[in-house]
């Protein structure tokens, strides 16, 4: 076969003002943009695509690379940037006329002009070549998987960790799955259930129950003539109709496809609330960490849940540095603290230099004082931990600021903390520490939690909500609960159109 490949990658969280412009996707921390050749470097990496084209490179088939194109997530992705790509993507589908198409999606792309970004590329690239060519993407774990996806699409396939180590693996998967429905042909099936409540992302680490034993079963019930199961709890916060949980699957035989995916739809929602999470204040996180701390020799890890990047958020909150100041916290780091003004002063300063500044002005709670630049460093990475081993990650101009005993760690890119190397570029030593602070939900975890004496989640303050609970919607599907046993979502505007004769 030719197959064309691609990617497009973008996870958005409408309640966030910072929109993923075309410049995003050239962004170092995660771009620039890769075309043609280039998309072969990306072989070796823990992403979907590096995996897809590692499992084609020994076969017979052929690879047409088009792009891949990946953002820090954000708010809505700009008209321009949409189409500039998804224009780049569709031009090259029309000039390859493959055979087979495979997509390194997210699932969770919000555009300024269409809700469903993924499921409006499927549908434009289904219209260029037919419904006999079958289209194949892989998914990030957090998608919100919409009918037009699954309708649009000859098979769709999902990451089963978070923290995401098998990104690349997924891509193998992907492959496998793209030869399976060809050979099956008119015997192809697929199989969907919308799970009818919203799950904390924090809820949805594979590294404890629930959903440690939820993916042990879906990978158990992947058998026969159930050729792929995936269940995507979602990303919950995008505010449009399709937002959510989804358990899907693709097979010969729809009886057997049917009754494996309603079993694991029925695990979830009869359980609903083993998916709930509590959390700490930014003070009771940090108390209880100090007294974690006295107890043995590893750093304890607190999670900065809202504060996420890679959720969307600034990466810019001080809310835990307040409380690690106040509690007078010893031998303790943040990171990563996204404050470009901060860092060029700290730069123009100089290494060992004492200097009054202001961290976090534009977060809306600014946090004042008198730090010592320890250290200076151009950001540049190699990572080693599980989700990034073999990757160069660009932090940018990066400083730590030391107030009191507190390192801070501040970066002119926003990037979520996934990795130790990220505090060893600024000549913190993680393991040295007796808390860490991580601006990240999970992530983290992978390359963490082998160091750490306990993991505790603070629900400080930041721009993405923790509980789904927390936010303002307006567009969820009717009846949606926004959290584990909570209210359902009643949407009183279509009540009202509905009433007045609107569609």
């Amino acid at each position: 076969m030719k197959i064309y490949a691609a990617g497009f990658q973008h996870e958005t969280n409408t309640f966030v003002e910072i929109p993923a412009s075309y410049e995003a996707f050239n962004d170092r921390a995660v771009g620039p943009i890769r075309r043609g050749e280039k998309v072969g470097e990306l072989r070796s990496l823990n992403i979907p695509l590096g995996g897809f084209l590692s499992a084609i490179k020994d076969t017979e088939h052929q690879i047409v690379p088009g792009l891949w194109a990946g953002a820090t997530p954000s708010g809505r992705v700009t008209k321009d940037a949409y189409e500039r790509i998804a224009g780049e993507i569709l031009e090259g589908i029309r000039d390859a006329n493959p055979d087979a198409i495979y997509l390194d999606l997210h699932g969770a792309m919000v555009a300024e002009h269409f809700d469903d970004g993924e499921g409006e590329l499927l549908r434009r690239i289904r219209a260029i070549v037919g419904p006999d060519v079958p289209v194949v993407a892989s998914l990030d774990l957090h998608a919100n998987v919409t009918q037009c996806m699954v309708d649009q699409s000859d098979a769709l396939v999902a990451y089963r960790t978070y923290p995401h180590i098998d990104m690349a693996e997924t891509g193998r998967r992907a492959a496998d799955l793209l030869c399976s429905c060809m050979e099956a042909g008119a015997q192809w099936k697929k199989y969907a259930r919308r799970v009818p409540f919203l799950i904390p992302i924090n809820a949805m680490c594979t590294h404890a129950e629930p959903s440690r034993s939820f993916y042990a079963q879906l990978q158990a019930l992947e058998r026969g003539a159930v050729t792929s199961l995936s269940f995507t709890p979602g990303f919950p916060a995008a505010d449009f109709p399709e937002c959510g949980p989804l358990v899907f699957g693709y097979g010969t035989d729809a009886g057997q496809l049917s009754r494996a995916v309603d079993a694991l739809y029925e695990r979830v929602v009869l359980n609903e609330r083993d998916w709930s999470i509590e959390f700490l204040s930014a003070s009771e996180a940090v108390v209880e960490a100090m007294r974690l701390s006295k107890e043995g020799g590893r750093p304890v890890v607190i999670a900065d849940t809202q504060d996420n990047p890679g959720a969307g958020a600034a990466s810019n909150s001080t809310g835990l540095i307040r409380a690690l100041v106040a509690h007078r916290a010893q031998r303790a780091a943040v990171g990563l603290f996204w404050d470009p003004q901060a860092v060029s002063v700290a730069h123009e300063a100089g290494t060992g230099a004492s200097v009054e500044m202001v961290l976090g002005a534009a977060s809306g709670h600014p946090f004042a004082g008198r730090f010592v630049v320890e250290s200076l460093s151009t950001g540049r990475c190699h990572c080693d931990g599980p989700m990034l081993k073999g990757a160069t990650v660009e932090l940018g101009l990066t400083a730590c600021l030391r107030i009191d005993d507190v390192r801070i760690v501040v970066t002119s890119t926003r990037v979520q903390m996934m990795d130790r190397a990220f505090y060893r570029v600024a000549g913190v030593v993680p393991e040295e520490m007796k808390i860490l602070v991580n601006k990240s939900s999970v992530h983290f975890r992978a390359d963490f939690e082998p160091i750490a004496q306990a993991v505790l989640i603070a629900k400080s303050d930041g721009h993405m909500a923790a509980d789904p609970a927390d936010l303002p919607w307006t567009a969820l599907g009717d009846g949606m609960r926004v959290s584990p046993g909570g209210r359902p979502f009643e949407n009183t505007k279509r009540a009202t159109d509905s009433a007045s004769g609107c569609a």
